[in-house]
C-alpha cells in the first residue's frame, strides 16, 4: 500500500502542473500530494511529487537549484514575455551578430534583480499579477533578487532569430523574463519559444517517470518507482544516533552533540544566497538511527548556537521506527 514517496514526473506541455498532481492523486488513491516548483502549461521535464507524508520537505527545497534549456526567439515582444501571448511589437534584428548576443548574456549571472512578469503567480496586496493583467490594470512590481549559478550559450542561428541557452537558477528565477531583458538590451526584443527543466535538485530529467505510464500501473507498480523522503535533502549533513537517542529525537528532545554521530558537515554551494533566503539551512541536519536493517530516517534537525544542540525540526518517523 502507498503511503508515501517522491515521484520524478516528465511533466508534458499542455497541462499544468496542478493537472500532474491530479493525474498522480487519481493513481495512487491519495489526496496528500503535492509538488515542488510549478512549471508553466507549455514548459516541460522535472516536476518532483511528494506523495503522503513526503509534502512535508518541500519548504526544505527552496535551496535547490534549477536548471534550464531554454528557446528564445529575437525580435518579439509580447505581454507574458513567451511566443505564447499577445504580439505587441516586432522588431528588426538587424545589425545584430552572434557576439552582441553572448555579451548581452553575460550580465545574467550570479545574484541579480530580476523584475516578475506580469503574467506570473507572484502575489501583491494578496492578489496574483495575472489578476491584475487580466484586469488592465497596472500596478507597480518590485524586482527581488534570485541566483544564476551558470549560464550557457549553446546555439545561435540569426536566420531563424532563435538562441537556445541552458540555465542554473535559483527558486523563483523567470526563464522567460531573462529572454525579455537580455531583448531590451539588444533593442529588439526577445520571447521565450520553449522551455525544458532538465533538473531539479537532485532529480534529473534523465530518470523521470512519463506520466502517461502511471495511468496504467497497479499500486505495487507505482510503490517501487517511490524515493524516499530524504532522497533530495543531500545539502543537509547528516547525523546518525543510537536506538535511545532516536527516540528521545522522536519525542521531540533536543540532543546534544555529544550523543550524536555527526557523519556529515551541511554543504552548500552559494552560501551568500542561502542566507538571502533562511539563515538556519546552512547548519540543518538529516537524522538517522542505526538499526540491524541499517539505518532508519527519524527527521531533519537545525543546529541551535545558544545551547549547542540539535533541535527537531520535522519528524518523519513513527511507531516502531523509533
Amino acid at each position: 500500500m502507498i503511503e508515501s514517496g517522491i515521484l520524478n514526473i516528465n511533466k508534458p506541455a499542455g497541462i499544468t502542473s496542478h493537472d500532474v498532481i491530479y493525474r498522480v492523486r487519481r493513481a495512487t488513491g491519495i489526496k496528500r500530494v503535492g509538488h515542488t516548483g510549478t512549471l508553466d502549461p507549455m514548459a516541460t521535464g522535472v516536476l518532483p511529487v511528494c506523495i503522503g507524508s513526503s509534502a512535508r520537505i518541500t519548504e526544505y527545497l527552496d535551496l535547490d537549484f534549477k536548471t534550464y534549456r531554454c528557446t528564445m526567439i529575437l525580435g518579439k515582444v509580447t505581454d507574458t514575455e513567451d511566443i505564447w501571448g499577445t504580439l505587441i511589437e516586432e522588431k528588426s534584428t538587424d545589425g545584430i551578430c552572434q557576439q552582441d548576443i553572448r555579451k548581452a548574456f553575460e550580465s545574467f549571472k550570479g545574484l541579480i534583480e530580476q523584475t516578475p512578469p506580469m503574467y506570473s503567480a507572484v502575489k501583491l496586496n494578496g492578489r496574483k499579477l495575472y489578476e491584475y493583467a487580466r484586469e488592465g490594470q497596472e500596478v507597480k512590481v518590485k524586482s527581488r533578487k534570485v541566483y544564476i549559478k551558470e549560464l550557457v550559450v549553446e546555439n545561435i542561428d540569426m536566420e531563424t532569430k532563435t538562441v537556445v541557452f541552458t540555465v542554473e537558477c535559483s527558486k523563483g528565477t523567470y526563464i522567460r523574463t531573462i529572454c525579455h531583458d537580455v531583448g531590451k538590451i539588444l533593442c529588439c526584443g526577445g520571447v521565450m519559444a520553449g522551455l525544458e527543466r532538465t533538473a531539479s535538485g537532485v532529480f534529473s530529467i534523465d530518470n523521470a517517470i512519463e506520466l502517461e505510464t502511471l495511468k496504467d500501473m497497479n499500486s505495487e507498480e507505482i510503490e517501487k518507482l517511490l524515493l524516499p523522503v530524504d532522497f533530495p535533502l543531500t545539502h543537509f549533513g547528516k547525523v546518525v544516533v543510537d536506538k535511545e537517542t532516536g527516540k528521545k529525537f522522536v519525542d521531540g528532545y533536543h540532543l546534544p552533540l555529544d550523543k550524536c554521530d555527526i557523519i556529515s558537515e551541511p554543504e552548500f554551494k552559494n552560501k551568500d544566497f542561502v542566507m538571502e533566503i533562511r539563515p538556519e539551512y546552512r547548519r540543518a541536519y538529516n537524522i538517522y538511527k542505526k538499526s540491524n536493517d541499517g539505518e532508519v530516517f527519524l527527521g531533519v534537525a537545525f543546529y541551535n548556537t545558544k545551547y549547542k544542540k540539535l533541535v527537531a525540526d520535522k519528524v518523519f518517523a513513527r511507531g516502531d521506527s523509533k
